[in-house]
Formats: C-alpha cells, structure tokens, sequence
C-alpha cells in the first residue's frame, strides 16, 4: 500500500458492474491486496487468504473498491496514522474522524463508497460514525466472524457494518450473520426502553439524545453501569498480541502506540485479576439495570466531534465512555446520527440491546432514523 495519507485501492468503474461499493478497513486479509494493519511492520504484507467477513460479502455482489486508513493497529480512537496519514473527515473538516475505523467512515462521508466494514473493541465503529455522521453497528460478541482480522483484545473484538443509513448496515448484516433477519416495525410502542448518561452529555448533544428518546413511549431514566475498571483485561490481551512483535518491531511502532503498548506490557497480573472482577461485576449490574428492559439508549459520545489535532492519550478516556462498555458485554449497539448539537455538528444515538437482539436493534434504528429524517 501506498504511504501517501489514506490511499486506497479504487476499482475501476466497469470492475464495478452491478455490485455495490464496499470500502474495507486495512484491518481485514485481503488476498492479493497489500494489508497494513495500519502498520509500517506490515507495509509489504500481502495475505494468501480473504477474511471471512470479507469472503461472504464479496460472495454476495458486494465490490472491494478500497482499502481504508485506521489507526495504527486499530489501537486508538482518533485515525491520526503517523505511517499513512491523519484520516480526514469530510463531514465536519477540520474535525476528528474518529477511530479506529475512521477510514471506513469517511469513505461514506465523502462517497467514495456506499457500504463499509469496520472493527469495535472498545467504539472503533460508533466513534467514527458519531464524528462523520453516518451509521455503525457493533454486533453482538461472535455473531460476525473475525477470521482473518487482526486482533486488538480478543474477547472485545468484534466486526461489524458501517453505512450512510440503517438499512444498508441491515444489507451488510443479513449476510454477515447467519440466520439474521430484520423485520421493519411500524411502530415504537411496546418497548421498554432505558436511557442513560444523557447527565454526562454537553447540553445539545443531551438535548438531540432526549429528543430521540421522546419517540419512545415511556422511555424512563436508569442507572446503567459504566466499564471504569475492566481496562487491566483490555491492557492484558494487547500484550498478549503483541508482545513478540513489539519486542522485535518497538521503533517501528508510532510514539502514540507504543506508549499504550509499553503500559499494557507493564500490567500486573494482581491488575489483570482486579479486572476480571470488575467485568463480572459489570455484567451483573447491567443484568440488573436492565431488568424489564427490552432496549437502552444513551449518546454514542459525550460530545460532538472535536477539533483537530487532537491527542489519543488525551481524550481516550472520554470519547470510549460510552461506547466500551457494550464491548466488555458483547452487546448489540448501534450508532445513529440524530440531529446538530454544539458548532453545528452531528450528535450520534446509541441503541444498545441485549445479546442476541441484533434483530430488534436494527429494526427500531431504522424506524427510529425514518422518524428523525430531516435532522441533518
């Protein structure tokens, strides 16, 4: 792959034919195409084998017509690549794209394609769509596969569609997951839902999110748990991926990941045992919150998509607030823009369901962008 900042691969338009047009994350094996990772350890790494995300939508008429920037090894949240440049956001210029799918983002924004896949360990997917305004859904843990893609932390891995609307993430999915169908609703009522964190919001990005939430019927205020402990787990299985690597490849990791790895190879293991306390206990405590609750909605982030530069170290911890926490349970969620908050610039909704409600997810997201059409 070329290093000029962001190139991708297009396909020729007759290549094209009557497929759509799917931009692919540099995360996942492409046979015969240069795979980077994001990485300059991997600049001349040309994979033998498709992923198998990949494979089945190839399969099913969906055209490669690019591979998209990331942040380097899909560990940071803002795609600024020292290797292959900041990716840019053509939605709001001058602001973050997000991470660390923000390639795949902003090949929607922009319209270089029309479908995207994108990784989420701990928002990689949300984030980028909040801050480009488009659409991203994380699935549930395991039901898409991610073979063929190059791990972050294993059990917060997961793959997942990216698109410009609902419907086409549902396209994506239906023949990602196996046995995944997603009926349209006509209707909300119904539904228990929860909302939460919208104290922690700026005022518009709150106000947008309450105002979404106003088309549930009888959408009430819960005290969900938020994923503040568990990052010795997360810090663990990084080292574990990339401990042999590093120790052979340190110089040639960018300073912002490599700072992250060194602390991830410094952890404790009485560390990483507080933290898979503290993931049982989020489990429980969201099992509890969400007792009598078929679906939560809460802002994707905190805020609307910050000026660059910007620091990974800085406003990680802010920006993956509230997205972290559904990698550390594996549940479905999805992000949506709904409507102009501070600056003018998107706010972003997230749906959260149960494990296994992908289905359900999809389906009230939809609906809920056909009421919102016109906020943007």
């Amino acid at each position: 792959m070329s290093a000029e900042p962001n190139a991708i691969f297009l396909a020729k338009p007759d290549e094209i034919g009557d497929g759509k047009r799917l931009a692919i994350k540099d995360l996942f094996d492409t046979a015969g195409v240069t795979t980077t990772y994001g990485s300059i350890v991997y600049a001349d790494h040309v994979p033998e084998q498709t992923a198998e995300a990949v494979t089945r939508l190839e399969a099913a008429g969906f055209v490669n017509v690019g591979k998209t920037n990331l942040h380097e090894f899909a560990y940071g949240i803002t795609s600024v690549n020292p290797h292959y440049g900041t990716v840019p956001n053509p939605a709001f210029p001058g602001r973050m794209a997000g991470g660390s799918s923000g390639g795949s983002a902003a090949a929607l924004a922009t319209g270089l394609a029309d479908y995207a896949l994108g990784t989420d360990s701990g928002g990689s997917i949300r984030i980028p769509a909040a801050c480009c305004a488009v659409v991203g859904f994380k699935p549930t843990y395991g039901l898409v596969s991610t073979d063929g893609v190059f791990p972050l932390a294993p059990s917060f891995d997961h793959a997942g569609p990216m698109a410009r609307s609902v419907g086409e993430c549902v396209e994506l999915m239906e023949v990602l997951a196996d046995g995944l169908e997603v009926a349209e609703l006509d209707s909300l009522e119904g539904l228990a839902t929860g909302i939460a964190w919208l104290d922690r919001a700026d005022p518009l990005v709150h106000a947008r999110v309450r105002e979404a939430a106003g088309l549930f019927p009888g959408a009430r205020e819960v005290e969900f748990p938020l994923a503040e402990k568990i990052g010795p787990v997360f810090m663990r299985e990084v080292a574990d991926v990339h401990r042999d690597l590093f120790a052979e490849f340190a110089d040639s990791y960018g300073d912002n990941v490599r700072t992250k790895i060194e602390i991830c190879l410094e952890l404790s293991e009485g560390e990483y045992e507080s933290g898979l306390r503290a993931r049982d206990e989020l489990r429980e405590r969201a099992d509890a919150a969400m007792d009598g609750l078929d679906l939560l909605l809460t802002p994707t982030l905190e805020s609307v998509a910050p000026k660059l530069p910007v620091d990974d170290l800085e406003i990680r911890a802010d920006t993956i607030r509230f997205t972290y926490p559904f990698n550390a349970l594996g549940w479905p969620a999805l992000a949506l823009p709904c409507g102009r908050a501070e600056d003018g610039v998107a706010a972003s909704l997230q749906i959260v369901g149960r494990p296994g409600s992908d289905a359900l997810v999809l389906a009230v997201g939809a609906l809920v962008e056909s009421l919102l059409r016109g906020t943007l």
